[in-house]
């Protein structure tokens, strides 16, 4: 995305595209327009940031407040896996992005789902491990690549933001890539684990989608309206001392370390 480019939602255009031809009532547009709150995003978007600078802005406009417990946990050199329960799906993202593009001077990247992935303004750091098809083997040599990088990088391992599960507003099983990829590439993993939550409409929507058991992810479309929702709140990320990556060895199988970690991360939550 070039520096003097402007990004911004635009649902008639994006409904145009895809009606092909056919009119879509005017009532719905509005509505559509109003839960995705487009111009409260675009007011913030035409200001024109990019990369780093964009998140730290992202959160003084939502007003937005993020407390750093164990900062001091971070070595002053290495290269390491930062992983990260994923409670929000939007605030938490750029929370770390703006923590950690700042403390390594933007030499970050992380593994992006595909709603990260329409975010252009930070696109520099992502990397779409969520794309099929054809594409599967060259983003997995990209997120080799990443590895191999001096580049710090940062994973929320569970793929998807927390759900309620078992009553508990917790992460889906962490996948075990990061903890592969971190021994191959001779990573210490760092855990952090961040406050907050979503609506109960959030979790009652993926509920609903479980029971009448629909593949599509029917929550992640709620997102924009739960960052809406995070305006003017206050939230903690604790950062855990560094796990060596000689850790992991065959004692147990990587999922059953991403596991441990994902519990060491959680356990986090007890240094606020």
């Amino acid at each position: 995305m070039a520096a003097n480019e402007v990004v911004i939602i635009d649902i008639d255009k994006v409904v145009a595209s895809r009606a092909k031809g056919k009119r879509f009532p005017k009532f719905i547009l509005r509505w559509l327009k109003s839960f995705i709150h487009q111009e409260w995003i675009n007011d913030f978007l035409r200001q024109g940031y990019l990369g780093v600078e964009f998140t730290e802005k992202m959160l003084e406009y939502m007003n937005v407040k993020v407390h750093v417990v164990g900062a001091e946990n971070i070595p002053s050199e290495g290269r390491f896996t930062f992983a990260c329960n994923h409670p929000l799906g939007g605030v938490d993202a750029a929370a770390l992005v703006a923590f950690l593009g700042r403390k390594y001077d933007g030499n970050i990247i992380t593994p992006a789902n595909d709603f990260l992935m329409n975010v252009k303004q930070v696109q520099e750091y992502l990397i779409p491990v969520n794309k099929l098809g054809g594409q599967a083997r060259d983003l997995r040599e990209k997120l080799d690549e990443a590895f191999a990088s001096d580049k710090q990088v940062f994973y929320f391992p569970a793929g998807a933001c927390s759900r309620k599960i078992d009553g508990k507003i917790q992460d889906l099983p962490w996948k075990k890539s990061f903890i592969t990829k971190s021994r191959e590439s001779k990573r210490d993993i760092i855990p952090m684990w961040f406050s907050g939550r979503n609506s109960n409409r959030f979790y009652n929507v993926d509920w609903i989608r479980k029971k009448l058991k629909i593949k599509t992810n029917i929550a992640m479309f709620f997102l924009p309206d739960e960052v809406y929702r995070s305006r003017n709140k206050e939230y903690t990320m604790v950062i855990g001392k560094p796990i060596p990556y000689t850790t992991f060895t065959s004692e147990k199988s990587d999922a059953e370390w991403a596991a441990w970690v994902r519990g060491k991360t959680y356990e986090l939550n007890n240094a606020e």
